[in-house]
């Protein structure tokens, strides 16, 4: 849960009230909470038969090295090195609006070196061993939940049922083309607040009884924090009046919550919860780096990506190459994001991402079901195949109205761009190391052979 809700709620809100044109945007945080509780069982399955570090790039390399060898691994590794730190980029784009509330005559070139000098101090905090890290990591995330409950302790304070639950006429007419386009973008905005459930799929080679653990834990955190975002959208709803935000020069378009508690508790409150919120932002940074620079080091130390990635700081014992290479990306994402919108920045993500990771994974269980059926499944997704038809259902949904979403900026042929560079990337790879397509496809299925090992073990006592 520390890892879905950061800054995302506090930066979307008008976003969503503007997808939908009014308070109905709250269909748009449970259509997210349903694509991301169906997709949640698709890791759920995967990390409790394969737990590992890793996450994706693992599940893809068992499914998917029957034909393609390590293409698959590969490519979700070269696409997270861009949606991971895009992510990211998004926390230091609200960073920066947040801060506009507090700094109101700041100017568009003093934001943007704001913004680049709050990635250079995360890249330098994150520069030292992960123990240390850890500390700040908690203390921020109290920070966090004050910030959150404070919004929504004063919205309700000051709260209308008119202006919450007062929808505009053919609000909901699902036989008009508007709705359903503003139901992809709020779909799209949703999933983004939700991102952070498959976490514990990371840590499966460190949780015990992962069958049971990991789906309970990726289930009660989305319902957890679906409560959460419901009442912090329903409160602003009651709290302002929703034109606001669509208003660019409202404060409410920027920086929504300050906008709250300056009219309910007024401007003093309304600062200390800003100053909140951006500790918030920049815990999230701080977090998703930390993270996300793993992930070519897990992959590299596995052989699935550049040996480059899989060096350590010789003192503190970090993957340096990593880090840098995403906080470069997310500088840059923070740049697009600042001379574009936030909107278009979340749309260029989420197409990077659907492509390899989520198509790819829900299409892997039906592989590994075929592939391997004697494959020890602690859990089984429930009611198979149906979750998996309706997530891959959503990603379409997400991937195929990006470009409408965010009109002029083409995500979809950026995201084909990216993969079919991937691809190039492989081959040079694959040709340097010697392995498929130019040389025989590897076959290791190790959690089977695991399985069975200990099949036999137990036989023989």
């Amino acid at each position: 849960m520390s890892q879905m809700c950061g800054i995302g709620p506090f930066v979307t809100i008008p976003l969503m009230v503007a997808a939908f044109g009014g308070p109905q945007a709250v269909i748009g945080w449970l259509a997210g909470a349903v694509l991301a509780l169906v997709d949640g069982l698709v890791w759920a399955e995967l990390g409790a038969a394969m737990p590992g570090s890793g996450g994706s790039y693992g599940y893809l390399r068992e499914a998917f090295q029957y034909r393609t060898g390590r293409l698959m691994p590969f490519l979700f590794v070269w696409t997270a090195m861009l949606f991971i730190p895009l992510i990211m980029s998004t926390g230091v784009v609200g960073f920066v609006q947040y801060l506009g509330y507090l700094w109101p005559g700041m100017t568009k070139s003093q934001g943007d070196l704001v913004g680049l000098a709050v990635i250079v101090l995360v890249v330098l905090l994150l520069w030292r061993r992960v123990e240390r890290i850890a500390r700040i990591a908690t203390a921020m995330w109290g920070v966090m939940l004050a910030a959150v409950l404070s919004v929504i302790l004063a919205s309700y304070t000051h709260f209308s049922p008119s202006r919450a639950f007062t929808w505009p006429a053919h609000a909901v007419d699902v036989t008009h083309g508007h709705f359903w386009l503003g139901f992809a973008a709020g779909l799209t905005i949703g999933i983004y607040d939700y991102l952070g459930y498959n976490t514990t799929a990371y840590l499966g080679a460190e949780i015990k009884n992962p069958g049971r653990v990991m789906p309970r834990s990726i289930i009660f955190s989305i319902l957890g924090i679906m409560v959460i975002y419901l009442l912090l959208q329903v409160g602003v709803l009651g709290a302002l009046d929703w034109h606001e935000m669509l208003d660019p020069h409202s404060i409410a378009s920027s920086s929504v919550a300050s906008a709250v508690l300056q009219q309910t508790w007024g401007k003093s409150a309304a600062d200390v919860v800003t100053v909140l919120i951006l500790v918030t932002a920049f815990a999230s940074v701080l977090t998703g780096l930390l993270g996300g620079s793993r992930v070519p080091y897990d992959a590299a130390r596995d052989g699935v990506f550049f040996r480059s990635y899989s060096r350590l700081h010789r003192k503190h014992e970090f993957p340096t190459l990593g880090l840098l290479t995403m906080g470069a990306v997310t500088a840059v994402g923070f740049l697009i994001g600042r001379h574009t919108d936030l909107n278009t920045l979340i749309n260029l993500l989420t197409t990077v991402m659907v492509i390899v990771q989520s198509f790819a994974q829900v299409l892997a269980v039906t592989v590994l079901r075929r592939r391997q059926p004697d494959l020890p499944r602690p859990y089984r997704m429930w009611r198979y195949p149906l979750p998996s038809l309706i997530a891959a259902t959503g990603w379409l949904v997400v991937y195929s109205y990006a470009d409408r979403n965010a009109p002029g900026y083409h995500p979809i042929e950026w995201s084909l761009v990216w993969v079919a560079a991937g691809g190039a990337a492989f081959l040079l790879w694959s040709r340097f190391e010697r392995i498929w397509p130019f040389a025989p496809v590897e076959i290791h299925e190790r959690f089977r052979r695991t399985a069975d090992a200990d099949s036999a073990r137990a036989a023989q006592i």
